[in-house]
């Protein structure tokens, strides 16, 4: 099966619209040969002719390796809109130069750069636009050897004009589909977003009720024995303590049950809520063992309890990162915090797997992962979440495994909620 990046795959949907415009350069290229010829005799009419022909075998060519094989590399695609350039000059070199009304052809190479590749190197190939330009105004081949200058003047303005409308029509097929289809994309990116967000509070809600309904298990257990007792106790012995303990154990069962109907607001609104650190990670424990009773997870207490402003989707990101720190070193992982004194907390997580490679560490959460037990982007998407919080998470790869750092900023109000 073959696996793409998403630059690939944007190479290989924008292939069809390069094939367009080449194709479209070396048919004008010829048309405007075939008009020049009935007016005049042209000095280097083949040689031109073989260049536009050539031209559009290398764009046959460029459009089925894009299709099969896309580059993985923007610059591969930059030096393919490069030797557009140097196609279209050699022609233009042949055909008068810079007096020739189709040297505005030396645009679309740059138009559809702007779109497909990085800035920098947009900015170069514009450079090396202009450079040939330079090139065809200092040094260019005389069109005929013949006098015919009133001949070239009505063909210098037709063709001014069949520039223009010809590039026109190029420019609104390829530039503005490829414009139409990235607008697509960006909608279904925000599309993709917003039901990530949504699943995340689903599954983070689905926590908050397990967490409570195993919390709830201690008092409902004894308000049973209480009742059994009450019901096989003499009618003359003081059950008024018995009853204030039903009562204390019913008011925490209320309390929980307040919590749980608070969880499912928020995580609807997605409202963060201001929490201490301490009771943040508490909560994060009792959701890690429920997902993983079996799974060896040291909480290195005391935390810190300076509050920090958290939702339903934060705490889905750190059960994430614990996630993959089991699935690297199911024997032991570590989760601690300290308050860094610069008006933000340090939430590590460690754990004794390979490590990651030292080329990781630098662009971790910034893409898609390989995973060969899952789809790659859990760290991603984690990632994604902490910044959405003003927050960062770096690595520290060592030789006994890796390290987690999730620096999130103090909350400002410094009042915690509930």
């Amino acid at each position: 099966m073959e696996w793409l990046t998403h630059s690939q795959t944007g190479f290989r949907q924008a292939a069809r619209y390069l094939l367009g415009m080449r194709l479209s350069i070396a048919a004008i290229q010829l048309v405007a040969l075939a008009i020049a010829e009935t007016m005049m005799v042209l000095t280097y009419r083949a040689e031109a002719t073989l260049i536009s022909l050539l031209y559009a075998v290398l764009a046959t060519l460029g459009w089925l390796w894009f299709t099969r094989r896309p580059p993985k590399a923007a610059l591969t695609v930059s030096a393919g809109l490069a030797l557009d350039l140097l196609m279209i000059g050699g022609w233009l070199l042949l055909t008068g130069g810079f007096t020739n009304p189709f040297t505005s052809l030396l645009l679309l190479p740059i138009a559809v750069a702007i779109l497909l590749v990085p800035l920098s190197q947009s900015v170069a190939l514009t450079g090396f636009g202009i450079l040939v330009y330079t090139l065809l105004v200092v040094w260019h081949l005389p069109v005929s050897s013949g006098p015919h200058s009133t001949d070239m003047a009505q063909l210098h303005l037709f063709g001014m004009w069949a520039t223009y409308a010809l590039t026109s029509a190029i420019l609104l097929l390829v530039v503005g589909s490829l414009a139409r289809r990235v607008q697509r994309q960006q909608a279904q990116l925000a599309n993709i977003r917003e039901t990530r967000l949504r699943d995340e509070q689903i599954i983070a809600l689905g926590l908050s009720a397990a967490g409570i309904a195993h919390r709830l298990g201690t008092p409902l257990n004894t308000l049973t024995l209480l009742v059994e007792e009450l019901r096989h106790a003499p009618k003359e012995q003081d059950v008024t303590e018995d009853l204030n303990l039903m009562g204390q154990q019913l008011s925490l069962c209320a309390d929980h049950l307040r919590q749980l109907s608070d969880a499912a607001v928020k995580a609807k609104t997605a409202q963060p809520e201001t929490v201490s650190v301490s009771d943040w990670l508490m909560r994060l424990r009792e959701s890690a063992t429920l997902l993983w009773p079996a799974g060896i997870i040291e909480w290195q207490s005391p935390f810190p309890e300076t509050p920090i402003k958290v939702d339903a989707t934060l705490d889905q990101a750190v059960l994430n990162l614990l996630a993959n720190a089991l699935t690297a070193s199911p024997q032991w992982v570590g989760v601690r915090a300290s308050d860094s004194g610069n008006g933000t907390v340090d939430v590590v997580v460690d754990d004794h797997g390979e490590g990651l490679a030292p080329e990781r560490k630098d662009t971790l959460g910034d893409g898609v992962v390989f995973s060969e037990s899952g789809l790659g982007v859990g760290l991603f998407l984690s990632n994604a979440t902490i910044q959405r919080f003003g927050g960062t998470l770096k690595a520290r790869a060592g030789q006994t495994g890796t390290t987690m750092i999730i620096s999130l900023p103090r909350a400002k109000d410094g009042e915690i909620d509930g």
